[in-house]
């Protein structure tokens, strides 16, 4: 299931090499005939019009995706995922694949390619909200994040796969760098028809939880309520699961109000609508939050080639492979991030810390940037540690979570809605990132840039400090019970 999260980023990320090869193209490096066919030079003799043209292409495609999400995940709840997820996957590589045919076939119409990545970025919505929901109905509560955080590593592989493909076809046949990852996604998403179980009980097996907390009363909301009545009966699902259930139940993030809960055996299919997922509590927070994360962390897979390219005495190439040292510290980062949250129980506390540590980290990889390479190293997988962390975490197991919160009541099938309401309000913040960070560059230099950066993450953690604040209230109160 790699390219499932990774195929909308793998996507984006094999424009960057074309695009950065073109900005230097008045370096000793690239002035050799290396770059003998790329998209700008394919559409415009005039290498002045690159940034706009890239601002477009890219445009269309991450506000096509932002705008799609939302009814994505709607679709999702209704739907065979097996279908749904195997559909979009290989039109996805169709229309990865239709960008790069223009090359062989000289089509030089600008309209041609904003069509087909505004349609790429539609069909690619269907893998987040559906991928979230076959992962919540495959594993429970139990050690969720960890879960999450190492399956959330394709999302850094498929970034650092497409930047490699890029890397050994761009100079040569650029039409190359869109044509094999479509032929990839085409293929894969051949394997999710075939081989693709969305839900345990399609096989006969049993849920992870079957034995599940729900709703039967509301009581008053007062932080006194602060375990609910889950009477003294044996508990088949083990006395881990049972804590962790307990646990989650009772945490700020999943606490709206206080309630009682009895044990059900069996699960409603009715799907919630999109009102009644942003009335979960935490889903706002978590989906604004998530849109100042995914800002920061497009931007740094957009502009982090050219930035160090422009920035350092680095050829291209090697501004391009250290770029994707930020996803390595990606896949670690997520990894902790859901290690912590599990162990803790607090999610939110868990984003805002990385956050906190993000705005010093960033501050000082902008101040050194003409360190030894080992430095550049090692700061790029920190700031990719703590960028990508609280972001991965949100879109998979605080999106799990909230898609199961016992508010839900009857309503079972929450996930897919909730999963693309968070990562469809992130997805904007990504598509305004790159473009904020272009237009600031030009004006103001890249120490603005860091800035702006730097500020987005002050944002996304002042938006947790509700959630926060809850969660330590009642850290303390268990403490205090027990």
């Amino acid at each position: 299931m790699v390219p499932s999260r990774g195929v909308a980023d793998y996507f984006l990320s094999i424009h960057l090499l074309p695009f950065n090869s073109e900005a230097n193209i008045s370096s000793k490096e690239c002035s050799e005939p290396q770059l003998q066919w790329n998209i700008t030079t394919f559409l415009y003799p005039n290498t002045d019009d690159a940034p706009a043209l890239f601002g477009l292409l890219d445009s269309s495609f991450l506000f096509a995706y932002a705008a799609a999400m939302f009814v994505s995940g709607i679709i999702a709840e209704r739907v065979n995922l097996r279908y749904f997820l195997s559909l979009g996957m290989i039109a996805s590589g169709i229309s990865c694949y239709l960008f790069g045919i223009a090359r062989p076939y000289n089509v030089h119409s600008l309209w041609y390619f904003v069509l087909v990545q505004a349609i790429g970025g539609v069909f690619q919505t269907t893998g987040w909200p559906g991928v979230v929901t076959v992962m919540g109905n495959w594993f429970g509560k139990s050690k969720r994040g960890f879960i999450f955080g190492i399956w959330n590593s394709h999302t850094s592989l498929g970034n650092i796969l497409g930047s490699l493909i890029a890397a050994k076809y761009v100079e040569s046949d650029w039409g190359l760098s869109f044509m094999v990852p479509g032929a990839i996604m085409g293929l894969v998403g051949f394997i999710v028809f075939v081989f693709l179980v969305p839900n345990p009980t399609d096989v006969g097996c049993s849920l992870p939880n079957s034995h599940v907390y729900r709703k039967i009363e509301a009581s008053n909301s007062s932080d006194d309520d602060l375990y609910a009545d889950v009477g003294d009966g044996p508990h088949p699902a083990g006395e881990d699961d049972y804590n962790d259930n307990l646990r989650s139940e009772s945490s700020p993030m999943l606490s709206g109000h206080r309630r009682i809960y009895s044990v059900q055996s069996s699960t409603q299919d009715n799907a919630i609508g999109f009102m009644g997922a942003i009335k979960i509590p935490g889903v706002i927070e978590y989906s604004l939050c998530l849109f100042f994360a995914k800002l920061v962390s497009y931007t740094f897979l957009y502009w982090l080639p050219l930035y160090i390219a422009a920035s350092t005495t680095y050829s291209t190439s090697l501004s391009a492979y250290l770029s994707t040292l930020f996803d390595v510290g990606g896949i670690v980062g997520a990894i902790i991030a859901g290690i912590f949250s599990d162990y803790s129980g607090m999610s939110a506390l868990t984003c805002a810390i990385m956050f906190g540590l993000t705005f010093p980290a960033l501050f000082i990889y902008d101040y050194i940037r003409n360190a030894s390479l080992g430095v550049n190293v090692v700061l790029l997988l920190i700031a990719g540690l703590l960028v990508n962390g609280p972001y991965a975490l949100i879109t998979t197991a605080v999106s799990a979570e909230l898609g199961t919160h016992p508010s839900l009541g009857d309503n079972s099938k929450a996930l897919a809605t909730v999963a693309a309401i968070i990562d469809g309000t992130g997805s904007i913040g990504a598509a305004m990132g790159p473009l904020l960070a272009g237009m600031v560059s030009r004006w103001a230099g890249w120490h603005s840039v860091f800035y702006m950066l730097m500020g987005a993450d002050l944002l996304a953690l002042l938006l947790l400090s509700r959630l926060v604040y809850r969660e330590l209230k009642l850290y303390a109160q268990r403490r205090r019970v027990l």
